[in-house]
């Protein structure tokens, strides 16, 4: 029987606060250790901490890799590699997956990881009462076991390739049973990290994790502060406040940054496909000639350029342009005023008036000024309700009360969210979910392949939502910081390989 396993953290961490100097006549001037501390800037402050029941991508930006692990993890370039699996193989049919734990790892409590304790994760992300945000991830699975204590198999009720894939999302990260009620606002977790303290509405804190199974951080504490307004976050790199800010608010502001020689910009690309999202079920956006007329009022160029200042791709689908199987589709929405109007003439639509909700993010609320325009240029108008995250993610993902919001989906490979009747935009062909079946049954590379571009043909040629660009990762930090993320193939700040240089 496994020991009782206690909630109560150690407080303790003991850092090098001693530094004995002997300072001869001869003795040059004594070099001092690079710092160990690091303060990280974010727009959004996450409602919560816990990555496997919320759908902030705030969330993961804190925790992910840091305090949380799953079986499988993102590295830097996207690929997936082992995490707190160290290895695993799947049968022949890829319906049976076999995951080897790591030895020794612990969680920030103190007790052992076993494989009870993913069983339990696993089955709590499917069942009926799950609050996973991505519970789809998890719906092909039939049953978990372990046949000890390192081992987990796991039973799809279908073939999966992905599967090891789909383990590497935040939403997957593992959890002990004995925690799990409270990591919204206590986190327990495996990382390197460890939760120290939230300051509501200004920071959270983070302290190294002293019994980290791997490679120990080269940082000592780690603190993630809320600057929602551009212009302070601006002004608090400037003032060395922040010594990171990986996802910049004020994109025209980097010139001064990159003139500077203090500061590093860092532009990359993220899985975010930025789209105006249209809520299908509700009349007339049940209507495709009323979607179709939305698309072609809407210049996604002048987006990106007024709201962005370049920074972005034009994007026609759900997927991101740097993946080898994106099909590039921008031209069945091209901007085209005259054949918008046409089309709302014949869907009967010449009054129209639409609510666009906008969360706090600057493309959202600069690129909502920008749609508003254009689309009163073509005879629609727009009621603009600014929301705060919190407001969001209840009135539109889940209440799904809104007619038009703009929002980046920063998870990765994220088409099967179209097989989603429920889903906040509400998109129902029966034909999709056909699709995302036969994707997740196929092995064969060439046959994903085209199933994939077939997937984003059908929603581009339905026009579930307007697809306006995939997102920059534009950042800036202290020209003395290395190991940031260039790119971004999950929704993270992954500290593990940050350090300062002399």
């Amino acid at each position: 029987m496994r020991p009782i396993r206690t909630t109560a953290l150690n407080l303790a961490l003991a850092l090098p606060f001693a530094l004995a100097l002997t300072i001869a006549p001869t003795a040059g001037p004594a070099q001092a250790a690079p710092p160990d501390t690091i303060t990280i800037g974010m727009v959004l402050e996450p409602p919560n901490l816990d990555p496997t029941s919320g759908a902030a991508a705030a969330i993961d930006e804190v925790v992910y890799a840091n305090l949380f692990e799953g079986l499988t993890r993102f590295a830097p370039d996207g690929t997936v590699v082992p995490g707190l699996a160290a290895s695993w193989e799947a049968n022949e049919a890829a319906t049976v997956y076999t995951f080897h734990l790591r030895e020794g790892v612990r969680f920030h409590d103190g007790t052992a990881l076993e494989a009870d304790d993913v069983v339990f994760t696993l089955d709590r992300a499917r069942g009926p009462n799950s609050t996973n945000a991505q519970k789809a991830l998890f719906e092909g699975i039939e049953s978990v076991a372990a046949p000890d204590p390192l081992t987990v198999t796991v039973t799809l009720a279908r073939p999966d390739g992905a599967f090891p894939f789909k383990m590497a999302w935040g939403d997957a990260v593992i959890v002990a049973p004995e925690t799990a009620g409270t990591e919204a606002s206590a986190p327990v977790g495996t990382g390197p990290f460890r939760f120290e303290r939230w300051v509501h509405g200004d920071r959270v804190e983070l302290l190294r994790n002293p019994d980290y199974w791997g490679p120990a951080p080269a940082l000592a504490r780690a603190t993630f502060k809320f600057i929602p307004d551009p212009n302070a976050a601006f002004a608090a790199m400037m003032a060395g406040d922040v010594d990171a800010f990986p996802n910049f608010p004020a994109p025209e502001t980097l010139p001064q940054f990159e003139a500077d020689p203090r500061f590093r910009v860092i532009v990359g690309t993220t899985e975010g496909e930025t789209i105006l999202a249209l809520n299908n079920r509700r009349p007339p956006l049940d209507n495709i000639r009323v979607r179709e007329a939305i698309a072609h009022a809407v210049n996604r160029q002048d987006i990106i350029d007024g709201a962005m200042f370049g920074y972005g791709t034009p994007i026609g689908t759900h997927f991101a342009p740097h993946h080898p199987d994106y099909v590039d589709l921008t031209d069945l929405s091209r901007h085209d005023p005259k054949k918008a109007r046409a089309l709302l003439a014949e869907a009967g639509q010449t009054d129209l008036t639409l609510r666009l909700a906008l969360p706090p993010p600057s493309y959202a609320r600069r690129g909502g000024e920008i749609v508003a325009s254009e689309l009163r240029a073509v005879g629609i108008e727009t009621e603009i309700v600014n929301l705060e995250w919190a407001q969001w993610l209840d009135q539109v993902f889940r209440r799904h009360d809104f007619d038009l919001t703009i929002v980046s989906h920063t998870e990765p490979m994220d088409i099967g969210i179209y097989a989603r009747p429920d889903y906040y935009f509400g998109y129902d062909r029966p034909d999709f979910p056909a699709l995302m079946d036969r994707l997740a049954g196929a092995t064969d590379p060439a046959e994903r392949s085209e199933i994939l571009k077939a997937a984003q043909r059908m929603i581009a040629e339905d026009y579930v939502n307007v697809y306006l660009f995939q997102l920059a990762k534009t950042g800036v930090a202290n020209a003395k910081l290395e190991g940031l993320w260039e790119n971004a193939p999950t929704q993270a700040n992954d500290l593990t390989a940050v350090h300062w240089t002399d």
